[in-house]
């Protein structure tokens, strides 16, 4: 039985059809915009590639590349499609391309609700990457005479200054490495050296943190050295006090910002994908419904229109059935020389009666 079937004339049909041919320019809208929201996204994660490691962060903003471009060739044969719709001697035309255009429709459907959802659950992934990525940044934040690193230090204070963060985690990470180039230390300072032999292999390590990390609207000055020595600052205590520099860490400030750009572009998708739907629903009634009046043959009579031939679960059955069977028509067993058993093939007797068949016998 038919699941949701519907009774159409030939005014309608016509209706319709110019109501998809319409529906399916909007469509090669949606496709555009799909289409600059991934390569948006796609420009907002190159823009930070450096405090990024090397993973599958760009599998979202490609996915959305992908169907945007995909929505605007098949919506725009859609377009073409339903116009000649509702000429019944033009759809005969279209007739076998109906049906291969209807399964592609659904399959980038699909795709759209699948990138709308990977937007929602890329989170993780971002996370280890910027985690892996500003590790190795601060790492190198002194390495300014290095080719290849030389810009480490730049990228790392413009993102510290714009995201209002410091260091990875916060800024108890810069006490943890020498972001202070050898360069600029003076060896012969009693105090430099007492410091570079106490620390862990010989670095220089301090309880302080880059000039990018201070809080310009603080009223005090910034106070970015000696942080946890309450008696080196005049009306100062470290564990009590407001400091004036950014808590935060980058890593939560960055993974807040793609969260929300990926959020909206995640709502957005699903409209999309709503839209998309709805438009397919409706190419389905009309070829099914065109199908009928060509079968009819009576081009000006009623004819029905349905989304499903059959009922979910026969039709489930029946696609189940076909992914099964695929090739056991030109499967021949090698048991005996003798054909499939599974296939029922008619003896014929060449003119003899009562010729007894030899069954195959069960396997043990």
């Amino acid at each position: 039985m038919a699941v949701l079937k519907v009774k159409f004339t030939k005014t309608k049909r016509d209706k319709l059809a110019q109501i998809l041919w319409i529906l399916n320019w909007v469509s090669v809208v949606s496709g555009i915009i799909l289409f600059s929201l991934g390569l948006f996204l796609k420009i907002e994660i190159k823009k930070r590639n450096e405090v990024m490691a090397k993973g599958d962060v760009n599998s979202v903003p490609n996915m959305l590349i992908s169907v945007g471009v995909i929505a605007c060739i098949i919506n725009f044969l859609g377009g073409k499609i339903c116009y000649d719709c509702s000429d019944a001697n033009k759809f005969s035309r279209w007739k076998l391309v109906m049906l291969p255009y209807v399964v592609c429709t659904f399959c980038f459907t699909f795709c759209i609700l699948v990138g709308a959802l990977m937007c929602y659950t890329m989170r993780n992934e971002l996370e280890e990457s910027l985690y892996l990525g500003l590790r190795d940044a601060i790492k190198f934040y002194k390495d300014t005479d290095i080719p290849g690193r030389c810009f480490l230090k730049k990228t790392v204070d413009l993102l510290q200054i714009g995201f209002q963060c410091c260091g990875n985690n916060g800024f108890r990470d810069w006490f943890e490495i020498q972001w202070v180039s050898a360069r600029y230390l003076n060896m012969a300072s009693k105090e430099v050296l007492d410091r570079l032999k106490s620390n862990v292999d010989g670095k220089f390590l301090v309880d302080g943190v880059p000039f990018s990390c201070c809080n310009p609207s603080s009223p005090r000055p910034c106070i970015q050295y000696q942080l946890t020595n309450s008696s080196a600052h005049y009306n100062y205590d470290f564990l009590t006090e407001e400091l004036n520099i950014w808590v935060k860490g980058c890593r939560e400030a960055l993974l807040d910002y793609y969260t929300a750009i990926m959020r909206s572009i995640g709502i957005t998708a699903l409209f999309i994908w709503l839209f998309e739907l709805s438009v397919l629903i409706g190419v389905q009634y009309l070829q099914t419904a065109m199908k009928n009046v060509l079968l009819l043959g009576d081009l000006e009579g009623e004819s029905d229109g349905w989304l499903l031939e059959n009922s979910f679960v026969e039709t489930a059955k029946y696609n189940i059935n076909i992914i099964k069977n695929l090739g056991k028509a030109n499967h021949i067993s090698t048991v005996s020389g003798m054909n499939d058993p599974n296939i029922d093939v008619q003896n014929t007797n060449c003119g003899k009666s009562n010729v007894t068949t030899k069954s195959m016998p069960a396997a043990s």
